[in-house]
Parts: structure tokens; sequence; C-alpha cells
């Protein structure tokens, strides 16, 4: 006879695993191609990297703050989005809210975190429109301001920062959502990674902890890093 423990995993495992199905059914259209998807993600983003690093010329010691300072910014950045507007409803950003929240961590949980097919990956990577939108209404914009109150070079280092933290977000991202099986884990820092992923998708703990999704850093800077007690035992 099956435990109470065991039949609780066993109906969350049929939750999720409906809630996939009728996912991909509504949402995800037969044209829906993941790999030109990724594909078109990583293009785009490497080709502006590539674009803006080519146009510095004489580079300073000084202009080389910008790479450190931009990449924390961003890490700020991607903390308090994802730490308000992505699991907390807000005017104008009910989207963001709708597509993270009700969708993506129902497709996904922390006992559930692997992706099945291909066409899963629109639910793990951002909207392509959402790259053109970073690009031209982001990056583009701040690195014009600053070619004119700073210089050129903190400009385009700025555009190549910004876009590398962007790829890093979805390259990141992405690995945590691939079977445990993957050659993926055996990279440096990739399960320390994941765990610190995982242990926000438990539905319990998502809207409080662990939203940093590259690298922890305000996560620990503001006391959002979830520690389980001793009694909760520890996560792969």
């Amino acid at each position: 006879m099956a435990s109470v423990a065991e039949a609780s995993e066993s109906s969350a495992e049929l939750r999720v695993r409906d809630f996939r199905a009728r996912y991909r059914d509504a949402e995800i259209g037969p044209r829906y191609l993941g790999w030109l998807h990724a594909s078109f993600t990583l293009c785009v983003s490497l080709g502006v990297i590539v674009f803006a690093a080519s146009r510095v010329h004489g580079l300073r010691p000084l202009e080389l703050l910008t790479i450190p300072l931009t990449f924390l910014f961003a890490s700020f950045a991607e903390h308090r989005g994802h730490q308000h507007a992505m699991h907390h409803p807000r005017r104008g950003l009910r989207l963001v809210y709708q597509r993270h929240t009700l969708e993506h961590h129902r497709f996904f949980t922390h006992e559930e975190m692997a992706f099945e097919e291909i066409r899963d990956f629109k639910i793990m990577l951002f909207p392509p429109i959402l790259l053109l939108f970073f690009i031209g209404g982001l990056a583009t914009p701040v690195g014009v301001l600053l070619f004119f109150v700073a210089t050129p070079n903190i400009a385009w280092l700025y555009v190549a920062t910004a876009l590398g933290y962007y790829l890093s977000y979805e390259v990141l991202h992405f690995a945590y959502h691939v079977p445990e099986s993957s050659a993926v884990w055996r990279l440096p820092g990739m399960r320390a990674l994941r765990r610190h992923h995982l242990r926000h998708h438990d539905q319990r703990l998502m809207s409080k902890y662990n939203f940093n999704i590259t690298f922890p850093i305000f996560d620990w800077l503001l006391g959002t890093t979830y520690r389980p007690r001793e009694d909760e035992g520890s996560v792969k």
C-alpha cells in the first residue's frame, strides 16, 4: 500500500504532466521550431556582442570598469524584476506575471525540472520579441546616452556586457532545465547553480527566495537566499 507521501508525490507529478499537455496544445503551435528559437537568441545576442566589442579602440584602463559595473547593475535588475514583476501582478506587467508564475512555474516544479521535448523550449526561453525590445528599447538608448555623456568605449562596453548578461541568463536558465543525465552537469559550478534555481521552483518558496537566475549575488547581498533546515534533507 502506497504511503501518503508517495501518493502526494504521484498526484503532484500528474498535475504537472496534465498542465504540460494542456499548455502544449493551447500555447505552442505546430509551426513552432524550438531549435530555431534557441538559435535566434544565441546568434543575435552573440552578433551584437561581437559587433559592440569590435568598436572598442584605444581602451583606457578606467573604461574597463564599465564591465563589472554593468554586470552588477544587470544582476540587481534581474533580482528585483524577478522578485516583483514576475511573481506579483503589477499594472501593465500582468503578462509577465502570467507567463512566469502561472505558466513557467506550473510547467516546471522542483520535482519536475527537466524539459521533455523540443517544443518545451518556448516556456524555457524568452520570446524573440523580448530580445529585440531589450536591444532596441534598453541597450541601445543607454548606449547612445553613454556615447555622448561618457566615452564611445564605455558605450560599446556597456552594450556588449548588457547583451552578454542577457545571453548568460538564457543559457544558464536553459541549462537548469535539461535532464540530469546531460553532460552539462559535469561543468564546474553547474550543480550548485541549478540547486539554487531548483529551490526557487518549489512553489512554497518561489515568491520569497532565490531570485537571481545567473549568479546569486543579490540573493546573498539582500538576504533572499534560501537556507534549508537540517531536517529538510539535501537537494541534488
